[in-house]
């Protein structure tokens, strides 16, 4: 690899962490080609993105990007996205679905973190079933008046 294409490597993922709320970094020796191709279509459809790099051009990206306090060791997968839960939850799954594949450690809303609180990012329920709950919520006053008033217009009717 030159020069020239470690350095738009760098500047393609700086430009690409500044963006992101979450960087997870991930082992994944022993998993095949098509096993991670499974986790990067999980991640396409979240909207995140996934790559393979070199430790040392990844350090660099993330110091570019105002990333620091974690440090990369052996072989490394990088998941990254602009949903901290959405992120978090897509390398969850691919971790119980796959034992050779382990979370390390992580950005979390752009700050340190370690495998336990990515699992735990991964367990609260995600944008649209948030959403949901809300709309629910501002609903029920709706609802409970338009049964109440269905009861009434019954029991006016027996009567």
């Amino acid at each position: 690899m030159t020069k020239t294409q470690k350095a738009e490597i760098i500047e393609v993922l700086s430009n690409e962490f500044k963006d992101a709320q979450s960087v997870i970094f991930c082992d994944y020796k022993g998993l095949g080609v098509s096993k991670l191709e499974g986790l990067r279509k999980a991640a396409r459809a979240k909207d995140a993105k996934v790559q393979v790099v070199k430790n040392t051009l990844a350090m660099i990206a993330l110091s570019n990007a105002e990333l620091t306090g974690v440090t990369l060791k052996d072989t490394n997968i990088l998941v990254w996205g602009g949903d901290s839960v959405a992120t978090s939850k897509i390398v969850a799954d691919f971790a119980k679905d796959n034992d050779k594949f382990v979370i390390k450690s992580a950005y979390v809303d752009r700050e340190p973190a370690d495998a336990a609180k990515v699992e735990a990012f991964a367990k609260l329920p995600g944008r649209e079933e948030l959403l949901a709950m809300l709309a629910a919520t501002w609903m029920a006053p709706i609802t409970c008046f338009t049964i109440g008033l269905d009861a009434l217009r019954q029991k006016k009717e027996e009567a």
